[in-house]
């Protein structure tokens, strides 16, 4: 009977342990790489390698980009004999093991991808059915990521099957970082704070800052459109579990004002910041925009809030986002097609954000020094007005630190 009791306590806690989401891997939004936007299903051994390779040499890896992941089609046409996922050998010659090593050597992270379907969207086999089995196999092979995508779903419940695999991760012994890619179709945001460590918000990015690209019957997202999916969300993000609206698409064939907007509002909206470029041959405005270390610190501020669009003015958006030691992000995006012109007039921008944070901005009786975080130039106060002109489809972003000199209380 003692046995049996023991048993029972032992099958109980089990279930416990397994029932909970890797912590302390996602504390800050991810950064890394991702194969897709670029080669789509045209990956294999040397490319990964020699991306590694690159996120060390151009700088990428010092300025916090640590993931290398793979997406679609790095699968073997079929599982192996006892259902194990297995490589394409011919793609990928040496091995996931060995690739992952390699990756590890480079002081880097490496990351792989399945679907919580029968196929991926590329046609291979999903998890459906194998999910403790691809689990094990990739805290075998040393996969520190997974991105876990939404194709060939029907019939199938998200909730479980997303916490299925959250299980069989958990259960595989390796942490491993949880990437939902469900296309926000559930709403996981309700719902997954404590599955996964980032979930889609929207469907597939695409190469367009503002419009739709239709492709039958079905279209890819524009920067933009992504931007006002993810935009109303923020209360739902947080350290360890972060709204996702896509991978970036800055080097990939935007204007230097789109990439520096899009990369910036990605900042802003606390977003995982995914490269989808090809980093082996980056241009020289590509890499500083994309490692420039006071815009990725609004992004990585450990506070983990999720920015605020606070109102817009004619196509002009004022975005606020609270930070650390109570500094602010104050961010300026002009969506327009023309240079805009404003003047800012801090004491309209009195409020407290109630919804997440519960910080005020008080600019009525607290004097910011102001840090141009794109331009440079002089840094001022906010206790006069300040006139910027905004480029077309750009941003001014300033940082705001209390001022040491604060005026006197009468």
């Amino acid at each position: 009977m003692k046995k049996l009791l023991l048993l029972g306590t032992c099958v109980c806690l089990w279930t416990v342990v397994s029932a909970q989401k890797w912590e302390g891997v996602a504390d800050t939004p991810p950064m890394g790489w991702n194969s897709w936007n670029k080669f789509a299903c045209d990956i294999n051994e040397e490319l990964i390698r020699e991306i590694a390779d690159a996120m060390v040499d151009s700088g990428l890896a010092d300025a916090g980009y640590l993931y290398i992941n793979l997406d679609d089609c790095w699968h073997a046409p079929e599982r192996d004999a006892d259902g194990f996922p297995q490589c394409d050998t011919t793609r990928f010659p040496s091995g996931m093991k060995a690739l992952a090593d390699y990756v590890h050597a480079k002081g880097l992270k490496i990351g792989i991808y399945s679907d919580a379907g029968r196929k991926t969207c590329g046609g291979r086999f999903g998890s459906f059915g194998h999910e403790y089995q691809d689990a094990l196999q990739y805290a075998r092979w040393g996969f520190d990521y997974l991105k876990y995508d939404w194709c060939e779903s029907d019939n199938i419940n998200p909730v479980g099957a997303y916490t299925l695999m959250r299980d069989a991760l958990r259960a595989a012994g390796r942490p491993i970082l949880f990437s939902m890619c469900e296309w926000g179709d559930n709403k996981p945001w309700e719902w997954a704070a404590d599955v996964g460590h980032m979930w889609r918000t929207t469907g597939d990015i695409g190469l367009s800052f503002s419009e739709q690209i239709v492709h039958g019957t079905w279209e890819q997202n524009s920067v933009l459109r992504c931007l006002d999916l993810n935009a109303p969300l923020r209360k739902y993000a947080g350290p360890g579990h972060w709204n996702d609206p896509d991978m970036l698409e800055v080097g990939n064939g935007l204007t230097e004002n789109q990439d520096r907007a899009h990369f910036t509002l990605w900042c802003m909206m606390a977003a995982p910041l995914i490269l989808g470029n090809d980093i082996r041959q980056m241009s020289d405005q590509t890499a500083a925009i994309v490692t420039d270390p006071d815009v990725i610190a609004i992004d990585q501020d450990p506070l983990g809030v999720q920015g605020l669009r606070h109102s817009t003015d004619q196509g002009l958006e004022i975005w606020f986002k609270p930070l650390i030691n109570g500094d602010w992000a104050f961010c300026l995006f002009n969506r327009t097609k023309t240079p805009r012109e404003y003047t800012i007039d801090w004491q309209r921008f009195n409020f407290t954000d109630d919804e997440v944070s519960g910080r005020s901005t008080s600019f009525d009786t607290i004097v910011y020094d102001v840090r141009d975080l794109w331009y440079g130039g002089k840094s001022f106060r906010t206790d006069r007005k300040h006139e910027v002109t905004v480029p077309a489809e750009d941003v001014v972003l300033y940082r705001l630190t209390p001022s040491a000199k604060q005026p006197r209380r009468k």
